[in-house]
């Protein structure tokens, strides 16, 4: 198995709806499957007034392995959802701390494609907000897929094959 997908995940339910598409497609394509979980450091602690900031202690939170264990939470999800699925596929969880854009498209660097969940907040909140997957997508130098959201009125494993996908 040479062949690669790399999908991102952060414990919502559009992750899970693409990380049901990768492992899909992992399976169809007869590919390794990389679920990441990108855990952003903090750039500033807020230092209440009055303190001065190196008496202050700063929380020492181990993100790695918190951004490991949320790759490893999805994991399991899905193969609790699709067992038959999972046990078709390799599957890599790894969990890095930094920026989401930057580390997705680092991870997925030489992989055959990059599948993204779309949370639909609309245009006027992603210019606030930013964009994780249109960054990818202006970013990476390989296929990127946005899954967007459906609604659960069929069974999860029929919702997999019917998930409107769009390759942006």
């Amino acid at each position: 198995m040479s062949a690669v997908i790399v999908v991102g995940v952060d414990g919502s339910p559009e992750a899970a709806e693409a990380l049901e598409y990768a492992a899909a497609e992992a399976a169809r394509r007869g590919a390794r499957l990389r679920v990441v979980a990108v855990f952003s450091v903090p750039e500033y602690w807020s230092v209440p007034v009055g303190f001065i900031p190196p008496a202050v202690p700063v929380p020492s939170w181990d993100l790695q392995s918190a951004a490991q264990e949320a790759a490893q939470r999805g994991v399991d999800a899905l193969f609790a959802a699709h067992p038959d699925l999972v046990r078709q596929i390799e599957i890599e969880p790894l969990g890095v701390c930094g920026h989401p854009t930057d580390e997705l498209v680092e991870r997925s660097r030489g992989a055959d494609l990059l599948v993204l969940g779309h949370r639909g907040r609309g245009a006027a909140a992603s210019v606030v907000l930013g964009s994780v997957g249109l960054s990818c997508v202006l970013h990476a130098q390989y296929p990127v897929t946005i899954v967007r959201p459906t609604k659960r009125t069929t069974s999860p494993a029929s919702a997999v094959a019917t998930s409107q996908a769009s390759a942006v």
